[in-house]
């Protein structure tokens, strides 16, 4: 039977966000997977949707100090055959975008995990958790290790996430509301690993430097509109709606190996719909107006890009072993719990006996 949470007339089902709004971690671990065609992958794959939560708070009771948290997200190719026919309203494969040399590519993904955490171990912990439950029914498309830089600059030498929005508007950008009552309390995510070209960027000189970015680089002040270029970083991917700005959750980590002279940064930004990141992008490599693209990426290519749908917490916690969407009721909306106690003090780590593996 289909996990169902019921609302009567009085009540509302309480449902809970993932923990997508979380202070900045020094580490973190993108990690993106694809379902394997086997007779039993998608029953394993649900069995670690319903018990995530479980998984986090037995690895994070360890030392709850480290803010230990994952967000799963689900692809658009994976969601049908892991819940049915039901699905968030604008659940896609990510759109390729091709203007010139600037190339933003589609690639495979139908999992993303997204663990966070100030602990590298505890995060490295946390994903072999996960990996050893999901066993062969995955293969790794793309793992990437992360870490904060200095006070949270990207390799560029700029701050990076200063216009996140906070607190309530930080909600109002990333989580779903009445527009898709369904899935309210989810989310949107699109995630794109780029590479950076750092001796080219390095020999630029800074001001020009802060033209392309659009803020200045040791103070991390935006640069006035009338210095600011058009094609500038922040002026490209400022979106506009009926003289409201669209704001999107922005959760980037940096990587590189130095020896291999890679230096990038994993671009990770949630948004209550995806097509305002998707106007940012356009902006991006084509331009706005065409031709006034944005000239971070003469030195910057991205080598991914794949949209996740992002359920709340309590559609992941009511699946079940069969392929149908569990049917969460209710817009009472609460903020997630992360790797240490529960609300009312419990550990609340659980059983974690139904989790399933592929063997």
């Amino acid at each position: 039977m289909v996990a169902e949470l019921k609302q009567n007339a009085s009540t509302e089902a309480l449902v809970v966000r993932q923990p997508v709004i979380q202070p900045p971690t020094r580490a973190s671990i993108f990690l993106v997977l694809t379902i394997n065609p086997k007779p039993a992958s998608e029953d394993t794959v649900r069995s670690i949707c319903a018990n995530l939560s479980k998984l986090v708070r037995a690895v994070g009771f360890r030392e709850p100090d480290a803010q230990l948290s994952c967000v799963l997200g689900v692809g658009s190719e994976a969601w049908n055959r892991l819940f049915g026919s039901s699905r968030p309203a604008e659940l896609h494969p990510f759109q390729e975008i091709v203007a010139g040399p600037r190339h933003a590519v589609s690639t495979p993904g139908d999992l993303i995990f997204h663990i966070r955490g100030e602990r590298e171990d505890l995060c490295f912990e946390l994903e072999t958790q996960i990996m050893m439950h999901l066993g062969e029914a995955v293969s790794t498309i793309d793992e990437v290790t992360a870490f904060r830089y200095f006070d949270n600059r990207d390799l560029l030498g700029f701050v990076d996430g200063t216009e996140n929005p906070v607190e309530n508007e930080a909600t109002e950008a990333v989580f779903i509301g009445d527009e898709d009552q369904a899935f309210a309390g989810g989310s949107y995510v699109i995630v794109q690993k780029y590479l950076h070209d750092l001796p080219a960027w390095s020999a630029l000189p800074t001001e020009t430097q802060e033209k392309i970015i659009g803020r200045t680089k040791l103070s991390d002040v935006e640069l006035d509109d009338s210095v600011k270029p058009t094609s500038a970083h922040n002026a490209l991917t400022t979106i506009l709606e009926n003289g409201v700005e669209r704001k999107i959750y922005r959760a980037n980590g940096i990587f590189g190996q130095p020896g291999k002279g890679e230096f990038g940064t994993y671009f990770i930004g949630y948004s209550r719909s995806p097509h305002i990141i998707e106007q940012m992008l356009q902006n991006m490599f084509i331009g706005r107006p065409p031709g006034n693209y944005d000239r971070l990426l003469d030195v910057s290519r991205a080598l991914t890009g794949t949209l996740f749908f992002v359920p709340s917490l309590t559609f992941l916690e009511a699946v079940t072993s069969q392929a149908a969407a569990p049917t969460v009721v209710g817009a009472s909306i609460e903020s997630p719990l992360s790797g240490g106690a529960t609300k009312d003090g419990s550990l609340g780590i659980g059983s974690l006996k139904g989790l399933t593996r592929d063997e």
